[in-house]
């Protein structure tokens, strides 16, 4: 089970899974409605199925390339902890589990559903021939805010649209961020990315104007939502005024030839800004 967890880096979840509450609770705002605790179980186990089969196939799709890299040979398949046969089984339960959620949310999801997939798992075979995977990346987890106000309100809406947008921005530009170690290795071996492509300091400036994208969607989403939601206000602002802040402090602290802190960017600065907006945010939603 530990490299299970390992080979999905589970701990990661926390980047997508607040939104994927706040589009939920956004839902039960403006339907007026209380917690169906059955449909958020079904929620989080949709993020959870998903998310796990991504990853894992990235891993397994990525093997051999893996197995090379001095950065991830110790991924679990090339160190032999997970055989690549176990690892595509464990992709295919995860969908299967997915699709079964959806049934049990509603018609809409479920018939989504090998959309979602397709984008989700899709974005492994992206690296192999443009230097968009990170957008690829940014889209499958922007499936999350969107998803989970699907599941409650069965239509599409504005307000988890924004959000959806500005998570895909988020994304995209912190892994163009991530993917700064591997520029050399990446153009060695054929890989496609935006530092491989354009070189690490025109790499991070494509990065900001992502970044910069993602605050005007995050403060245009919530303006949209005071509007909808009109007991919302002060926490919410704290909560995206927070996520800025630290959306800023990561692109301080990297830097085309100091790449020491990239982990500290990546992992614990977006992880902390995700969890807090969406702490603050479903707060406010409830009161």
């Amino acid at each position: 089970m530990k490299n299970y967890l390992s080979l999905i880096k589970f701990s990661h979840t926390i980047f997508a899974l607040p939104f994927a509450l706040t589009g939920f609770f956004i839902a039960l705002s403006v339907q007026g409605s209380g917690i169906d605790w059955l449909k958020l179980l079904l929620v989080v186990l949709c993020m959870v199925f998903a998310r796990s089969a991504a990853m894992a196939f990235n891993r397994y799709l990525d093997r051999d390339v893996d197995a090379v890299n001095p950065r991830t040979k110790i991924r679990e398949i090339p160190a032999g902890l997970i055989s690549a046969r176990s690892a595509l089984l464990f992709v295919m339960a995860n969908c299967v589990l997915f699709v079964i959620a959806t049934w049990f949310l509603n018609t809409l999801c479920f018939f989504l559903s090998p959309v979602a997939l397709a984008v989700v798992l899709g974005y492994s075979y992206t690296k192999r021939f443009t230097w968009l995977c990170h957008v690829v990346l940014g889209l499958g987890l922007s499936l999350a805010p969107i998803g989970a106000y699907l599941a409650v309100m069965g239509r599409f809406d504005w307000i988890p649209v924004l959000y959806s947008l500005a998570v895909l921005l988020w994304v995209a530009g912190f892994d163009v961020i991530y993917a700064l170690q591997d520029e050399e290795f990446d153009r060695s071996n054929q890989l496609y990315s935006i530092p491989s492509f354009f070189g690490k300091k025109q790499a991070l400036r494509m990065s900001e104007w992502m970044h910069l994208g993602t605050a005007l969607l995050m403060v245009t989403a919530a303006k949209e939502l005071l509007a909808t939601v009109p007991h919302t206000g002060w926490l919410l602002w704290i909560g995206t005024g927070i996520f800025l802040v630290l959306l800023l402090y990561q692109h301080l602290i990297v830097k085309a030839d100091d790449l020491s802190r990239v982990n500290l960017a990546f992992f614990t600065t977006n992880g902390i800004a995700s969890l807090l907006f969406g702490i603050l945010a479903i707060v406010d939603l409830l009161t």
